[in-house]
């Protein structure tokens, strides 16, 4: 675990931080796969699970929700979503936020965790810690992320990825069409975080992206396609 930005916490769940979870303000963001909650645990130990005060998902995929219940149950903290991907997270729902081939009914044999309470229901506007919630759809449909103002810090989710899901290559992209729900929804959405001009990105998937300007260099890109 290592900290990438003031009250913000990276941990790598998978090699080559291909899998992300992170701690802002005292809320872990996202939860790994199923087999992810000791590890995510043993992190928060760290910083002390007395600190902790909720845990809040960017989305429901298997790769992000896998320990939540885990979590909740265990640390007995709430459990914050999308609006539009808690009724998934509730009901065990996940084909409702996913898209259907191959690779994802496998994640959803091996991956996914079960469904938990949604005790708050974010939308834009909505704050966790200082950080405001951004409605950033198309990944998912209910997909958030958590934007701190005062120092660019922006949690991104699967918005963007930083690194190539098969060969685990660095590099920044949209996310696969094979796991997006509406690509041309989550173009906007790109093109929404980098109007923003973050001077730090956390992703999903890659390590943490500080050299923003390819994050304006993507989104100059997907606006000419």
């Amino acid at each position: 675990m290592i900290e990438v930005a003031e009250n913000v916490y990276h941990i790598p769940l998978f090699p080559r931080s291909m899998v992300n979870a992170y701690i802002v303000d005292g809320f872990l963001v996202d939860a790994g796969i199923r087999s992810s909650a000791p590890r995510l645990l043993q992190a928060i130990d760290r910083l002390g699970r007395h600190k902790m005060q909720g845990h809040v998902l960017t989305h429901a995929h298997p790769d992000h929700q896998g320990a939540s219940a885990a979590i909740c149950q265990t640390l007995n903290i709430p459990l914050w979503c999308g609006t539009k991907d808690a009724d998934a997270m509730e009901r065990g729902l996940f084909a409702d936020v996913a898209v259907s081939n191959f690779i994802i009914r496998l994640q959803q044999r091996y991956w996914v965790g079960p469904p938990y309470p949604v005790q708050r229901r974010l939308q834009e506007g909505d704050h966790v810690g200082e950080f405001e919630v951004l409605d950033v759809p198309g990944h998912s449909p209910g997909h958030i992320a958590l934007w701190r103002p005062r120092d660019g810090v922006l949690i991104a989710g699967d918005v963007v990825n930083n690194a190539n899901l098969v060969t685990t290559r660095v590099r920044l992209s949209e996310p696969p069409a094979s796991f997006t729900a509406d690509v041309p929804q989550n173009r906007a959405s790109i093109k929404k975080i980098a109007r923003l001009r973050p001077k730090v990105v956390c992703v999903g998937h890659g390590p943490v992206l500080r050299d923003t300007a390819q994050l304006t260099a993507l989104a100059n890109r997907l606006g000419q396609s």
